[in-house]
């Protein structure tokens, strides 16, 4: 997103649709894995709850993974919804993002400004 050529994300575990630690977007990748984030519990919970359970995949807090551009605004959405209704929703259910591994293909879906955010 920064169009500087695509840095490494992660190869432990390897990430990527591609497995190949770059959050490369292929037109065979229709989720868009473009978002290049460090997981938290409370993301990984809020994924959970909404059908795709990464800890399946081995990833636990900290773990460095290539997130579907419209996941990771759904955690967006309703962090701000929550917080905007007094509710007690974690900060960190929305992952920080690695601007520099992060696919430009993410604009597709999330401003850069919320990125950076």
């Amino acid at each position: 997103v920064l169009r500087q050529p695509l840095r490494i994300h992660s190869t432990q575990p390897t990430t990527g649709f591609l497995r190949s630690g770059y959050c490369e977007v292929p037109y065979s990748d229709v989720g868009n894995h473009s978002i290049a984030a460090i997981v938290t519990d409370s993301f990984l919970d809020f994924s959970a709850v909404r059908g795709n359970d990464l800890r399946r995949a081995g990833l636990t807090q900290g773990c460095k993974w290539c997130l579907c551009a419209a996941r990771w605004k759904e955690a967006l959405w309703a962090y701000r919804e929550g917080r905007g209704r007094g509710e007690d929703v974690p900060e960190d259910m929305v992952p920080k993002v690695d601007l520099d591994a992060t696919n430009v293909r993410a604009l597709d879906v999330v401003d850069v400004e919320d990125l950076r955010s």
